[in-house]
Protein backbone atom coordinates (compact mmCIF):
# COMPACT_ATOMS: atom_id res chain seq x y z
CA UNK A 1 0.00 0.00 0.00
CA UNK A 2 1.19 3.62 -0.78
CA UNK A 3 2.56 5.94 1.99
CA UNK A 4 -0.56 8.01 0.56
CA UNK A 5 -3.56 5.59 1.33
CA UNK A 6 -1.54 4.85 4.86
CA UNK A 7 -0.99 8.66 5.87
CA UNK A 8 -4.00 10.83 5.41
CA UNK A 9 -2.58 14.41 4.63
CA UNK A 10 -4.51 17.75 6.02
CA UNK A 11 -2.69 19.05 2.29
CA UNK A 12 -5.07 18.32 -0.65
CA UNK A 13 -2.74 16.88 -3.74
CA UNK A 14 -4.99 19.23 -5.90
CA UNK A 15 -7.00 22.27 -4.71
CA UNK A 16 -9.32 24.25 -6.90
CA UNK A 17 -11.15 27.35 -5.48
CA UNK A 18 -13.54 29.80 -7.04
CA UNK A 19 -12.45 28.70 -10.79
CA UNK A 20 -13.85 30.19 -13.05
CA UNK A 21 -12.96 30.18 -17.15
CA UNK A 22 -14.28 32.64 -20.22
CA UNK A 23 -13.43 31.50 -24.30
CA UNK A 24 -14.15 34.95 -25.19
CA UNK A 25 -17.99 35.41 -23.93
CA UNK A 26 -18.51 31.76 -22.89
CA UNK A 27 -18.31 31.17 -19.82
CA UNK A 28 -17.29 27.63 -19.93
CA UNK A 29 -15.78 26.68 -16.20
CA UNK A 30 -18.29 28.76 -12.88
CA UNK A 31 -17.06 28.86 -9.93
CA UNK A 32 -15.75 24.76 -9.58
CA UNK A 33 -14.26 24.45 -6.03
CA UNK A 34 -12.75 20.93 -5.53
CA UNK A 35 -10.14 19.35 -3.12
CA UNK A 36 -8.46 16.11 -4.14
CA UNK A 37 -6.50 14.58 -1.20
CA UNK A 38 -3.42 12.26 -1.99
CA UNK A 39 -4.26 8.66 -3.55
CA UNK A 40 -7.69 9.69 -3.87
CA UNK A 41 -9.50 8.70 -7.28
CA UNK A 42 -11.79 10.73 -9.22
CA UNK A 43 -13.82 10.25 -11.75
CA UNK A 44 -15.53 13.59 -13.71
CA UNK A 45 -18.73 12.56 -16.34
CA UNK A 46 -21.27 14.33 -17.77
CA UNK A 47 -22.43 15.97 -20.97
CA UNK A 48 -20.63 17.27 -23.81
CA UNK A 49 -19.82 20.40 -23.22
CA UNK A 50 -19.97 20.73 -19.69
CA UNK A 51 -16.57 21.34 -19.13
CA UNK A 52 -14.68 18.61 -17.52
CA UNK A 53 -11.86 18.30 -19.98
CA UNK A 54 -11.02 22.24 -19.95
CA UNK A 55 -11.14 21.49 -15.97
CA UNK A 56 -8.64 18.85 -15.49
CA UNK A 57 -6.65 20.80 -17.98
CA UNK A 58 -6.33 23.87 -16.11
CA UNK A 59 -4.76 21.83 -13.69
CA UNK A 60 -1.92 21.56 -15.52
CA UNK A 61 -1.99 25.07 -17.31
CA UNK A 62 -3.18 23.92 -20.53
CA UNK A 63 -5.94 26.09 -20.18
CA UNK A 64 -5.62 29.41 -18.77
CA UNK A 65 -8.49 30.37 -15.78
CA UNK A 66 -9.52 33.57 -15.22
CA UNK A 67 -10.32 33.46 -12.03
CA UNK A 68 -9.73 31.49 -8.74
CA UNK A 69 -6.97 29.70 -7.46
CA UNK A 70 -5.53 26.22 -8.46
CA UNK A 71 -2.96 24.72 -6.20
CA UNK A 72 -1.31 21.68 -6.85
CA UNK A 73 0.64 19.30 -4.50
CA UNK A 74 1.48 22.89 -2.53
CA UNK A 75 2.61 25.18 -5.64
CA UNK A 76 -0.12 27.51 -6.78
CA UNK A 77 -0.33 27.95 -10.79
CA UNK A 78 0.32 31.20 -11.92
CA UNK A 79 1.73 33.41 -14.87
CA UNK A 80 4.92 32.48 -13.32
CA UNK A 81 6.93 29.80 -15.57
CA UNK A 82 8.62 28.32 -12.90
CA UNK A 83 5.22 27.36 -11.33
CA UNK A 84 4.23 26.35 -14.06
CA UNK A 85 7.25 24.32 -15.12
CA UNK A 86 6.96 22.40 -11.54
CA UNK A 87 3.33 21.80 -11.09
CA UNK A 88 4.26 20.07 -14.82
CA UNK A 89 6.90 17.87 -13.44
CA UNK A 90 4.46 16.59 -10.79
CA UNK A 91 1.45 15.64 -13.17
CA UNK A 92 1.13 13.30 -15.68
CA UNK A 93 -1.38 13.38 -18.76
CA UNK A 94 -3.06 10.84 -21.28
CA UNK A 95 -5.17 12.55 -24.19
CA UNK A 96 -8.20 10.97 -25.92
CA UNK A 97 -5.77 10.86 -28.79
CA UNK A 98 -2.58 9.47 -28.02
CA UNK A 99 -0.07 12.08 -28.80
CA UNK A 100 3.07 9.84 -29.30
CA UNK A 101 5.47 11.15 -32.07
CA UNK A 102 5.34 9.11 -34.63
CA UNK A 103 8.49 8.96 -35.89
CA UNK A 104 10.00 7.79 -32.84
CA UNK A 105 10.00 4.17 -31.23
CA UNK A 106 8.10 3.29 -28.36
CA UNK A 107 11.33 3.65 -26.07
CA UNK A 108 12.15 6.90 -27.13
CA UNK A 109 8.33 8.77 -27.02
CA UNK A 110 8.99 7.15 -23.54
CA UNK A 111 12.54 8.55 -22.49
CA UNK A 112 12.52 11.55 -23.87
CA UNK A 113 10.52 13.82 -21.34
CA UNK A 114 13.24 12.23 -18.72
CA UNK A 115 16.15 12.82 -20.64
CA UNK A 116 15.38 16.11 -21.59
CA UNK A 117 13.17 17.62 -18.25
CA UNK A 118 14.68 15.70 -15.55
CA UNK A 119 18.02 15.57 -17.16
CA UNK A 120 18.24 11.89 -16.65
CA UNK A 121 21.16 9.44 -18.26
CA UNK A 122 20.15 7.91 -21.54
CA UNK A 123 20.87 4.14 -19.55
CA UNK A 124 18.62 5.12 -16.64
CA UNK A 125 15.59 6.96 -18.90
CA UNK A 126 15.23 3.25 -20.74
CA UNK A 127 15.73 0.67 -17.68
CA UNK A 128 12.29 3.39 -16.57
CA UNK A 129 10.86 3.11 -19.58
CA UNK A 130 11.13 -0.27 -19.84
CA UNK A 131 9.82 -0.99 -16.21
CA UNK A 132 6.68 1.02 -17.10
CA UNK A 133 6.38 -0.97 -20.20
CA UNK A 134 6.19 -4.08 -18.77
CA UNK A 135 3.93 -2.51 -15.77
CA UNK A 136 1.30 -1.44 -18.75
CA UNK A 137 2.39 -5.15 -20.06
CA UNK A 138 3.49 -4.18 -23.69
CA UNK A 139 7.65 -4.13 -23.28
CA UNK A 140 7.90 -6.17 -26.26
CA UNK A 141 6.78 -3.44 -28.15
CA UNK A 142 9.73 -1.08 -27.02
CA UNK A 143 11.22 -0.92 -30.37
CA UNK A 144 8.17 -0.73 -32.55
CA UNK A 145 7.41 2.92 -33.51
CA UNK A 146 3.38 4.07 -32.42
CA UNK A 147 1.97 3.32 -36.38
CA UNK A 148 2.95 -0.75 -35.82
CA UNK A 149 0.47 -0.40 -32.97
CA UNK A 150 -3.16 -1.22 -32.05
CA UNK A 151 -5.22 1.95 -30.76
CA UNK A 152 -4.87 0.30 -27.22
CA UNK A 153 -1.14 -0.34 -27.46
CA UNK A 154 -0.80 3.26 -28.35
CA UNK A 155 -2.92 4.51 -25.15
CA UNK A 156 -0.79 1.96 -22.90
CA UNK A 157 2.23 3.31 -23.92
CA UNK A 158 1.16 7.24 -23.71
CA UNK A 159 0.57 6.25 -20.17
CA UNK A 160 3.78 4.22 -19.69
CA UNK A 161 5.39 7.52 -20.95
CA UNK A 162 3.62 9.48 -18.64
CA UNK A 163 4.43 7.27 -15.74
CA UNK A 164 7.89 7.61 -16.62
CA UNK A 165 8.49 11.16 -15.49
CA UNK A 166 7.55 9.74 -12.01
CA UNK A 167 4.26 11.30 -11.56
CA UNK A 168 2.32 12.50 -8.20
CA UNK A 169 -0.92 12.92 -10.13
CA UNK A 170 -1.97 11.38 -13.36
CA UNK A 171 -4.99 13.41 -15.83
CA UNK A 172 -6.56 11.23 -17.91
CA UNK A 173 -8.98 12.85 -20.71
CA UNK A 174 -11.22 10.53 -22.12
CA UNK A 175 -8.44 7.87 -22.75
CA UNK A 176 -10.96 5.40 -24.23
CA UNK A 177 -12.89 7.49 -26.20
CA UNK A 178 -11.26 6.76 -29.64
CA UNK A 179 -10.75 3.14 -29.02
CA UNK A 180 -12.22 0.26 -30.65
CA UNK A 181 -14.47 -1.38 -27.82
CA UNK A 182 -12.40 -4.38 -27.71
CA UNK A 183 -9.13 -2.39 -26.74
CA UNK A 184 -11.31 -0.47 -24.16
CA UNK A 185 -10.78 -3.31 -21.75
CA UNK A 186 -7.16 -3.01 -21.58
CA UNK A 187 -6.72 0.62 -21.20
CA UNK A 188 -9.11 0.36 -18.17
CA UNK A 189 -7.30 -2.92 -17.05
CA UNK A 190 -4.25 -0.42 -16.82
CA UNK A 191 -5.78 2.79 -15.18
CA UNK A 192 -7.53 -0.05 -12.48
CA UNK A 193 -3.65 -1.16 -11.55
CA UNK A 194 -2.67 2.66 -11.60
CA UNK A 195 -5.54 3.23 -8.93
CA UNK A 196 -4.69 0.20 -7.15
CA UNK A 197 -0.98 1.19 -6.69
CA UNK A 198 -2.06 4.46 -4.83
CA UNK A 199 -1.98 6.84 -7.47
CA UNK A 200 -3.60 10.24 -7.53
CA UNK A 201 -6.34 10.22 -10.88
CA UNK A 202 -8.94 12.48 -12.29
CA UNK A 203 -10.01 10.91 -15.41
CA UNK A 204 -12.94 12.30 -17.58
CA UNK A 205 -14.67 9.27 -18.89
CA UNK A 206 -18.11 8.37 -19.95
CA UNK A 207 -17.12 4.62 -18.93
CA UNK A 208 -19.51 4.30 -15.64
CA UNK A 209 -18.35 0.83 -15.01
CA UNK A 210 -14.73 2.23 -14.20
CA UNK A 211 -16.58 4.75 -12.32
CA UNK A 212 -18.64 2.43 -10.24
CA UNK A 213 -14.95 0.03 -9.47
CA UNK A 214 -11.90 2.37 -9.53
CA UNK A 215 -13.50 5.54 -8.44
CA UNK A 216 -13.65 7.21 -4.70
CA UNK A 217 -15.63 10.13 -5.72
CA UNK A 218 -17.70 10.23 -8.99
CA UNK A 219 -18.17 14.51 -10.31
CA UNK A 220 -21.55 15.47 -12.56
CA UNK A 221 -20.74 18.48 -14.40
CA UNK A 222 -23.28 20.23 -16.90
CA UNK A 223 -22.59 23.90 -18.12
CA UNK A 224 -19.68 24.76 -16.60
CA UNK A 225 -20.55 23.50 -13.05
CA UNK A 226 -20.42 20.68 -10.99
CA UNK A 227 -23.69 19.78 -10.22
CA UNK A 228 -23.67 16.66 -7.52
CA UNK A 229 -20.72 15.14 -6.19
CA UNK A 230 -20.87 11.55 -4.00
CA UNK A 231 -18.99 7.79 -3.54
CA UNK A 232 -20.03 5.72 -6.35
CA UNK A 233 -22.71 3.50 -4.90
CA UNK A 234 -24.93 6.57 -3.87
CA UNK A 235 -24.37 8.58 -6.62
CA UNK A 236 -25.79 5.62 -9.41
CA UNK A 237 -27.98 4.31 -6.81
CA UNK A 238 -29.20 7.70 -5.89
CA UNK A 239 -28.70 10.66 -7.66
CA UNK A 240 -30.17 13.54 -6.51
CA UNK A 241 -30.05 16.04 -8.82
CA UNK A 242 -32.24 16.41 -11.55
CA UNK A 243 -29.86 16.87 -14.90
CA UNK A 244 -27.75 13.93 -12.98
CA UNK A 245 -30.83 11.70 -13.59
CA UNK A 246 -31.36 12.35 -16.99
CA UNK A 247 -27.70 12.18 -17.70
CA UNK A 248 -27.72 8.99 -15.64
CA UNK A 249 -30.68 7.63 -17.76
CA UNK A 250 -29.28 8.00 -21.11
CA UNK A 251 -26.22 6.41 -20.49
CA UNK A 252 -27.02 3.44 -18.45
CA UNK A 253 -29.28 1.02 -20.14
Amino acid sequence: MSEANKQPSAEPMILLQGLNKWYGQFHVLKDINLSVQPGERIVLCGPSGSGKSTTIRCINRLEEHQQGRIVVDGTELTHDLKHIEAVRREVGMVFQHFNLFPHLTVLQNCTLAPMWVRKMPKRQAEEIAMHFLERVRIPEQAHKYPGQLSGGQQQRVAIARALCMKPKIMLFDEPTSALDPEMVKEVLDTMIGLAEDGMTMLCVTHEMGFARTVANRVIFMDKGEIVEQNEPNAFFTNPQNERTKLFLSQIIH
